[in-house]
């Protein structure tokens, strides 16, 4: 039950691995995942240690495999995953692996080639059919006998028969359409006016081979006349990166031509469908079992580099490495090992050897699907001290309710239970979809902090009795509705009510229970004018007793820790003025408030002294002030005892203790002893304690340590100076810590307030227009209850809910765990296959 509240108990231990067996412990350590490897080689480079070509290899084919994926990918094609966990495979199963991998990647490669030029070809042959088609158009427009007859009208008569017919060359091509504009320009240009341009679209869309996107593109022919204006115009098209075709003159050639390009477009098309259903052939087979290909490539290649963290013995023949593990898991090692060793076929078993070191362990901390989420909480703040107090199995607790005290709201937590058991009741089936959304991940990682947030605001809601900002009314009012101002046995009449809008209750007059309400707030408060200084005052001493509380509780904790790691000088001289300090001014403000609400009653609550006025001058010894009442007899005296003693403990932590770990040190340096003829001088220990204390010191300093190394951490010096700035700046940090952070709960009641009201906003904007409106349960109300509904979740619940889980998260991290909670560590990483089995390939 101890590691619960600590981390894991740690060992460092060294593994002695033979050759032909390494591999297959190794691949058994890491899928039970309760190891972590050293580094035993720092200083070799990487590409020098022994396995870095084994590494390679899997490199290569993780390679090949990433690129089978990409096709896969690419042709929409679904990974089969079946949730398989396939065993590692042994290393002289690495070749066929490999040529399995080659064998798809290349053929992979050529089916690709040949359907790129398979494409290429026809986008070729299609845009020749294009250009023969629509070249043709324009010469039999130009053919036409109207337009024949309408240019030879435009010339004289006389002239036609001596003008000799001219002779125009001509181009023809494809250019993207975007390209039409600028390429007419500059043809207009360059050859001044003296080409003619005619251009047609291509109503579908051709797809480019090399990037496989669709374009838009044109059929265009140029003429011209001379070989100038030619060369002209091939340059233009070529640096608009159009394509050229060879068109025939005669309109018998051109239909020849379009004829046997059809041909050809067909046969190329028949060609195309195969290589297509033989590509998903190829890829389909892949998708079937290239996720536990990557599973085993990976988890080789893990394997791997984790020998290349073991040394190796002179004759090359035993692998020796240092791991970290759980004591409690060391029987699970040890049978992994003997798995290990007889899966490889060895005679000769590994060996497991503890080691004493001084060396800082890592913190492990074992959790489940229910505490993780905590854990990180903590863990995020800093990963703890090696076997330091765990704040998780409280925060478990105390972060709901802390959240559900700012966001106490009957209706909102009954909305927020309702998602988290959503998402806990359907965990294995929302696992299994491994939704790749980030936010949707980190909300279900964290579903049971949420399910008790939920839990939790449900409680406050009712001690609130807020509900969507209503009141429920269950066990009816305990106030009478009887005036202050007349006879007591007098109700209020229909009169009193009609002419007064604001009318006061008795608290002194008993109601029908005759005592507070049952359970939570009087429902009576939701009606009242003064409901917000009610609340006020109630959430307000709520929140400093329960900062108090919390606060204490982290200060006692620190005690665990100081006992269990045998510093009696921490206890005595930390955490006893610590807690006496807090306890004598705080602690004291809480019983005041507990008094305050148990001595005054409704009939004499006017007389009551206010004690934030009695709490100031508490510090500032006035007690003559005629304004402020003492609270009880004696108060001067004992208030003035608290101070003083809350004083006294400030020196006792900043100077006694720093003087103390001085004198400590001397005793230790000097060993208080000075031999005279056998005479004992001085008052260190005697001189057995002082044998003791020697034996203590070599044994601590002889773990294969150079000798000046030993004299020179024997011979350290005890900077004073260093000391005292340090116990100063704790002292001053945790006195004025205490202040701050008091003060830092009262975002307890201020977001409790804002949530209230910003909830009684919304009711009366939106919902309560809808009722005022006179249109009874229409169309337009459920309008109005749908926009009421969205603002809610949007604003109250996901807003204010993330406000308040910040706030709640600043209060743990700040006010509670620096009372006891370094958070200095490291964390253990365990060599585990787990993560490739989510999906997490990285190393």
């Amino acid at each position: 039950m101890g590691e619960l509240f600590r981390s894991e108990e740690m060992t460092l231990a060294q593994l002695f691995l033979q050759s032909e067996s390494a591999y297959c412990c190794v691949s058994e350590l890491g899928e039970i995942g309760m190891v972590q490897f050293r580094d035993l080689n720092p200083d070799v480079n990487v590409f020098q240690r022994k396995f870095v070509n084994e590494v390679r290899r899997c490199e290569e084919m993780d390679r090949k495999l990433r690129f089978v994926e990409k096709e896969i990918k690419k042709a929409n094609i679904t990974i089969v995953d079946t949730g398989e966990n396939p065993e590692v495979p042994f290393p002289r199963d690495m070749i066929d692996l490999e040529a399995t991998f080659e064998k798809l990647e290349n053929e992979l490669k050529e089916i690709n080639t040949n359907q790129e030029a398979l494409k290429k070809n026809f986008l070729e042959l299609t845009e020749l059919k294009h250009i023969l088609r629509r070249t043709q158009q324009f010469f039999d427009e130009m053919e036409d006998p109207s337009l024949m007859e309408e240019s030879s009208t435009l010339l004289d008569p006389n002239e036609v028969g001596r003008v000799a017919p001219l002779r125009l060359g001509f181009v023809a091509g494809v250019i993207g359409r975007e390209r039409i504009p600028t390429f007419e320009r500059m043809l207009w240009r360059v050859c001044r006016g003296n080409v003619f341009l005619r251009q047609a679209d291509i109503e579908d869309p051709l797809e480019d081979p090399t990037t496989g996107d669709h374009v838009h593109k044109s059929v265009f022919i140029i003429f011209f006349q001379g070989d100038q204006l030619k060369n002209r115009v091939k340059k233009i098209c070529e640096g608009f990166r159009a394509s050229l075709y060879p068109c025939p003159e005669t309109p018998q050639e051109r239909k020849e031509m379009a004829a046997g390009v059809n041909t050809r477009i067909d046969d190329l098309q028949m060609v195309l469908n195969q290589t297509e259903d033989h590509r998903q052939r190829v890829l389909q087979a892949a998708a079937k079992t290239i996720r536990v290909w990557f599973i085993k490539v990976r988890k080789m290649k893990a394997i791997y580099h984790t020998l290349n963290l073991c040394n190796i013995d002179v004759t090359q023949k035993c692998l020796i490495a240092e791991i970290w593990c759980p004591v409690s898991d060391l029987d699970s090692i040890q049978f992994a090992l003997r798995r290990g060793t007889e899966k490889s076929g060895s005679t000769v078993p590994s060996i497991l050897n503890r080691m004493q070191t001084k060396q800082t362990p890592p913190t492990y901390n074992k959790t489940n699907k229910f505490t993780s989420g905590f854990q990180n909480i903590v863990d995020a703040y800093g990963i703890g001290n090696y076997r330091e107090m765990n704040p998780a199995p409280y925060t478990i607790i105390t972060f709901p309710f802390l959240f559900a005290v700012m966001f106490g709201d009957l209706g909102h937590g009954v909305l927020m239970t309702c998602a988290a058991l959503y998402l806990v009741l359907r965990e294995s089936r929302l696992t299994a979809q491994k939704n790749d959304n980030e936010m949707f991940s980190m909300v279900f990682a964290g579903r049971y902090i949420i399910l008790l947030m939920g839990i939790f605001s449900v409680y406050t809601g009712i001690i609130y009795n807020d509900c969507f900002s209503k009141s429920l009314n269950i066990f009816g009012s305990s106030w009478s509705v009887r005036p202050m101002f007349t006879d007591k046995d007098a109700n209020w009449t229909f009169d009193v009510l009609k002419e007064n809008r604001v009318l006061q209750l008795d608290p002194a007059v008993k109601g029908v229970f005759g005592g507070p309400y049952p359970i939570g707030i009087d429902p009576i408060w939701n009606l009242a004018v003064n409901k917000l200084t009610f609340l006020n005052s109630f959430k307000m001493k709520m929140s400093v007793i329960l900062g108090v509380i919390h606060m204490l509780f982290g200060v006692t904790l620190s005690l665990f820790n100081h006992t269990y790691f045998k510093k009696p000088l921490n206890i005595w001289l930390g955490f006893i003025p610590e807690i006496v300090f807090m306890s004598s001014l705080f602690g004291y403000l809480v019983i005041l408030v507990f008094y305050k609400w148990t001595a005054y009653n409704a009939k004499i609550s006017r007389d009551a002294p206010s004690l934030l006025i009695a709490f100031i001058n508490m510090f500032l010894f006035n007690y003559n002030d005629p304004t402020n009442k003492p609270l009880y007899r004696g108060q001067m005296a004992i208030q003035c005892l608290l101070v003083v003693i809350a004083l006294l403990c400030v020196p006792c932590m900043l100077i006694v203790k720093t003087l103390v770990l001085r004198r400590q040190y001397l005793w230790r340096k000097h060993l208080g002893t000075q031999n005279f003829g056998g005479i004992r001088v001085g008052n260190g220990p005697t001189e057995d304690e002082a044998e003791i204390i020697q034996h203590d010191q070599l044994a601590m300093n002889s773990e294969e340590e150079p000798e000046e190394h030993q004299k020179q951490s024997e011979e350290e010096v005890f900077d004073f100076t260093d000391v005292a700035v340090h116990q100063a700046i704790h002292t001053i940090e945790y006195c004025l810590g205490c202040i701050s952070n008091t003060a830092s709960y009262l975002r307890l009641w201020a977001l409790s307030l804002a949530h209230a009201q910003l909830s009684e906003v919304l009711w009366s904007m939106v919902m309560k227009i809808g009722f005022s409106a006179n249109i009874g349960f229409s169309f337009v109300l459920f309008i109005i209850f749908a926009f009421f509904a969205t603002l809610t979740v949007c604003i109250l619940l996901i807003m204010e809910g993330l406000s308040a889980f910040l706030h709640a998260l600043r209060l743990h991290w700040v006010e509670f765990q620096n009372k006891f909670y370094s958070g200095q560590g490291f964390k253990f990483m365990p060599f585990t296959f787990n993560s490739i089995l989510e999906g997490k390939f990285e190393d």
